[in-house]
């Protein structure tokens, strides 16, 4: 019996892909399993044209079959099997693809498609197998034949005795080294579990003798171990069966039996799309954030199948970030896959079917706004942090996006109101979408800044994430309405006592300048204030920087020491402001001391740290002797 060699760029290939191509062993079975489905479609599509042939879907399946002693595991198909030429041609030459070309004979019909590129994947079964032995016999031939390789060497072909037609790929399974153990894929257990992660869906049942404890009968207590023939693979999808046979409990099973998360989806969207890109999808807007969400560890992404089989857990490219929260799958007849299977070629169809999910997600969300506003505050509070980081992120291209869908807390409605909303009920003399910052609801609600705000009855937003000021500013406006902080310089509200404050201005300037004196480049003005009415001192902003964006800046790990440009403001018509007075005409010492208490207080509010602990306390000592 002669041995012949594979090509040379054959062995290259072959020794490639044994060692780099294939990150994950387990792959090989996905692989075998997928040309035993592909050659029980080839007999399928012979049907069609071919009266002699009938096709009953009863008589055609997969088995799986492992033996421990012999360290043998065969994959049996019903399929139509390999000619003599068709071995030659498909295992002798790695990359010839038997199914492509079967495939771009034959148009698609009732939902049958070829899977696999029989050829490429096969190898796969070198990483697992020191020896690969292919027993085969054609439709309509009545001869079989044994194809035999031990890897790059090359490969026997020699007659052989079989009755039936189909394939029988017998696997001898390397021994175990200290690195690998191999015996796992003898092992019951794990070739149920690889089959129900990557071929779950497969059309045809793949079967398998499993083992089992049960009760003896008549016994009461003794057990026996019983083996039986079972089918371990579902076959029909959830998103293949019409969602009119569906229910909400079933999407939630599907959920759960996929490990998408240990809560509930607060919403699924099942869609299937039959157009320049076909494909079917099941996708769930989840509940509760997972612990590691806002961790490196997270991984986004959607599993993606190609005609039910698993190609890739976590498709990335399918979802925006923004939109990095939802679960789910995509299966499609469409996408371009290299030799491997696990990577892909970011093609159109990819970039088609990631637009339209993205679209799809957005609809959902709004219908959720609109429909359920319980269950979408409900989301909003465990994922609205990463679609205000969406209107943020990559230079705000995604605002358009995503402005109808955050909220904030408002000081009027005391709950999650939309920009919608705010803007819907503005009074006509109002110019600006008016926030205050701060690191909560409690805080911002006493912060001095607010108070002119509040008096002239306008609604004020109050940001209390970290990502909110900026998310704002790449916003900029909303409906041609522009964010206006509490806090900066100016307010844009007109006031009957700017002329009395102008004055005051004028006539306690020399003592504005010496306050500002004593606190050198820690303020960048000491000046009236507009917007106090009960406080003696706040700090404000001018600039692009505010003191809640600084905080942020300078929590980050590469702290570029960002500082906001910051003016102390005074009430001049709060009691304390008698006592700056009559210490700049006869104590400047003790105006030094009060100035820098005001300064103190004002950083207090704000929560930003104080300088010296010891000097402030030691200054209030000061003015209680």
């Amino acid at each position: 019996m002669e041995k012949k060699q594979f090509q040379a760029e054959s062995k290259r290939l072959l020794d490639m892909m044994i060692h780099s191509i294939y990150t994950h062993r387990e792959i090989f079975l996905r692989e075998l399993l997928s040309n035993a489905s592909d050659a029980i479609d080839k007999i399928y599509y012979r049907a069609l044209t071919d009266d002699n042939i009938t096709f009953d879907k009863d008589n055609y399946f997969i088995k799986i079959a492992a033996n421990k002693e012999s360290r043998k595991l065969t994959i049996t198909d019903t399929g139509i099997g390999m000619t003599k030429e068709e071995l030659e041609n498909n295992l002798g030459v790695i990359a010839k693809s038997g199914s492509l070309a079967f495939k771009s004979e034959n148009e698609l019909k009732d939902g049958h498609d070829i899977i696999g590129q029989f050829g490429v994947g096969f190898y796969s079964a070198f990483m697992v197998a020191d020896v690969v032995t292919v027993i085969t016999k054609s439709l309509g031939s009545d001869t079989a034949y044994k194809w035999e390789s031990e890897g790059a060497d090359g490969y026997t072909i020699e007659p052989y005795e079989k009755s039936e037609v189909g394939t029988e790929i017998i696997l001898t399974i390397k021994p175990n080294t200290e690195d690998d153990n191999y015996d796992e894929f003898l092992e019951e257990y794990r070739l149920k579990s690889i089959v129900k992660k990557y071929s779950d869906f497969i059309r045809y049942p793949i079967k398998m003798d499993t083992t089992s404890s049960r009760l003896k009968e008549g016994s009461e207590s003794e057990y026996e171990e019983v083996t039986e023939e079972q089918t371990i693979n579902s076959m029909v999808p959830i998103w293949r069966k019409n969602k009119n046979e569906l229910t909400t409990e079933d999407y939630e099973n599907f959920y759960a039996e996929k490990h998408y998360g240990f809560d509930k989806p607060l919403k699924h969207i099942h869609i299937s799309v039959d157009g320049a890109v076909r494909y079917q999808a099941v996708l769930y807007i989840p509940e509760k954030i997972p612990f590691d969400y806002y961790t490196q560890e997270y991984e986004k992404g959607l599993e993606l199948y190609s005609n039910g089989v698993l190609i890739m857990n976590k498709c990335a490219d399918l979802l925006p970030d923004y939109f990095s929260f939802v679960k789910g799958m995509v299966d499609s007849e469409d996408l371009s896959l290299n030799i491997s299977r696990e990577m892909l070629q970011h093609d159109r169809q990819l970039k088609l079917i990631a637009k339209n999910i993205k679209n799809k997600i957005k609809g959902q969300l709004q219908s959720l706004l609109k429909e359920d506003r319980e269950k979408y505050e409900a989301f909003f509070q465990s994922f609205g942090r990463q679609l205000k980081f969406g209107v943020y992120s990559d230079f705000g291209s995604n605002k358009e996006t995503l402005q109808d869908l955050i909220m904030f807390y408002s000081s009027k409605e005391k709950k999650l109101v939309t920009l919608d909303e705010y803007v819907s009920r503005m009074p006509e003399d109002q110019k600006y979408i008016y926030y205050a910052s701060g690191e909560s609801v409690e805080r911002i609600e006493k912060l001095p800044q607010t108070e002119l705000v509040a008096d002239k009855g306008y609604e004020i937003l109050y940001f209390t994430d970290d990502i909110d000021e900026f998310a704002i500013r790449m916003l900029m406006n909303y409906k041609e309405k522009e964010f206006k902080s509490v806090s900066s310089g100016d307010l844009g509200i007109e006031e009957q006592a700017d002329e009395k404050e102008s004055a005051e201005q004028t006539e306690n300037q020399e003592l504005f300048e010496y306050m500002k004196s004593a606190l050198g480049e820690k303020v960048k003005a000491v000046r009236v204030s507009k917007r106090l009415k009960s406080h003696p001192v706040c700090l404000t902003t001018e600039g692009d920087v505010s003191i809640e964006m600084e905080k942020v800046l300078q929590a980050m790990p590469n702290n570029q020491n960002v500082k906001a440009d910051k003016v102390l403001e005074i009430n001049v018509n709060h009691e304390v402001f008698a006592s700056l007075k009559d210490a700049f005409a006869n104590d400047k010492d003790k105006l030094t001391l009060f100035t820098g208490l005001l300064y103190n207080q004002a950083l207090l509010i704000e929560g930003l740290p104080i300088e010296d602990p010891v000097e402030f306390t030691n200054d209030i000592c000061k003015i209680m002797v």
